[in-house]
């Protein structure tokens, strides 16, 4: 049956972690701009009024949103079984967070508009900021904890993932410092969006957010980056990876050196593109000042979260989940991987659904286009 796959093993592997990649920054930048905006919810708006308007930019899109959040970890529950049985199962009361965090969301949008009290209506903002603000928190923590290694090893006999950290130790000060700029990036690029579709004071106050945040993620991100290359160590495998055998997360060496997530970068200068949209994107967004630049500005935004993300990933690259606890039990593209035949079947259904869903969420912005305005709330019966 193999016979009839024209990609071999090692190379699906790397196309379905660059299909990762794609997916970790789209929801990035689709889910994350409405995730941003609940964040600044009291910061950019300060009446009922206006606080509507800001609801209104994001209700009609944030399911929709939504939606790479699922598709990326479907991805990795079919493509990457083992780091989905890890990672969700030893970051099981962080993702149990984020996932009241997620629930929240769509409630605190049904109901704030149920009952016209302003104690009702106000609680429910507060619900609404306060998921954005978990949510964006927990990624970027999650992140931070990748990169530094997460203690866990596998059972050599039974290959049984075993986790050894607890809650209140994902919270170190380097996953900390992620959170911090998960949650401000977010915020810069809500803030972006918000100055296209609205006008009058909420634009004004997001355009100051977003290059207060602009600058404070230029700050942090130059942080983070000196931290992980010349603060901690990172993880390399030894000799040859086994880059089409069957997937075995015990068969490797691998070696922990302090500067070993340059590396990639430095074997592969192009990858330093990826850090320079980070910086460049946030760059651009603090010094064009919006005006007749504001699509230019929000490209800009969405540069600066990509580059961020893909930053992570080229780190990373080729491992998915490294184990500070058992370094060689590290899981990697090639030793974490679902079988040839279901990578091959599963990237035929995504060649073929894909597109489709990136032309319908093209032409749901298309429709939802122009700004969201006072006026324009108070006159559609079915504004939250």
């Amino acid at each position: 049956m193999e016979s009839y796959i024209l990609l071999d093993y090692s190379t699906l592997r790397v196309v379905w972690w660059a299909l990762l990649g794609f997916l970790l920054v789209g929801f990035a930048v689709m889910d994350g701009f409405d995730l941003g905006i609940a964040s600044a919810l009291h910061l950019v708006a300060r009446t009922d009024a206006e606080r509507r308007v800001v609801i209104n930019v994001m209700a009609p899109v944030w399911e929709g949103n939504q939606v790479w959040l699922i598709t990326g970890g479907g991805a990795i529950f079919a493509a990457w079984p083992l780091l989905y049985a890890m990672a969700f199962s030893g970051f099981y009361l962080a993702m149990m967070l984020l996932l009241v965090a997620l629930i929240l969301r769509p409630v605190g949008f049904k109901y704030r508009s149920k009952i016209e009290d302003p104690g009702w209506r106000a609680s429910w903002d507060a619900v609404l900021a306060g998921s954005g603000i978990v949510a964006a928190l927990v990624f970027g923590v999650a992140v931070g904890n990748v990169i530094q290694g997460v203690p866990f090893r596998f059972d050599a006999d039974t290959l049984r993932p075993v986790y050894e950290g607890g809650f209140f130790g994902l919270f170190t000060p380097f996953p900390l410092l992620c959170g911090v700029l998960s949650v401000i990036l977010l915020v810069m690029h809500g803030c972006v969006f918000l100055r296209m579709k609205t006008e009058g004071a909420v634009s004004a106050r997001a355009k100051s957010l977003a290059q207060l945040c602009a600058i404070a993620v230029i700050l942090l991100f130059a942080a983070a980056g000196v931290w992980v290359f010349h603060g901690l160590d990172g993880y390399a495998i030894v000799g040859e990876a086994a880059r089409s055998a069957a997937s075995n997360p015990l068969g490797k060496e691998v070696a922990v050196e302090a500067g070993a997530w340059a590396w990639n970068f430095n074997q592969w200068p192009a990858m330093w593109l990826a850090p320079a949209l980070g910086l460049g994107g946030a760059l651009l967004v603090l010094a064009l000042g919006f005006g007749p630049w504001m699509r230019l500005a929000f490209l800009a935004s969405v540069c600066s979260v990509a580059g961020v993300v893909l930053t992570f990933g080229f780190a990373l690259f080729p491992f998915l989940l490294p184990s500070s606890l058992m370094p060689g039990a590290s899981l990697t593209i090639w030793d974490a991987s679902a079988s040839h035949m279901s990578l091959w079947v599963m990237l035929i259904a995504v060649l073929i659904f894909m597109p489709v869903v990136m032309m319908y969420t093209a032409w749901v912005y298309r429709v939802m286009s122009g700004r969201v305005t006072e006026r324009s709330v108070r006159e559609t019966p079915n504004a939250y």
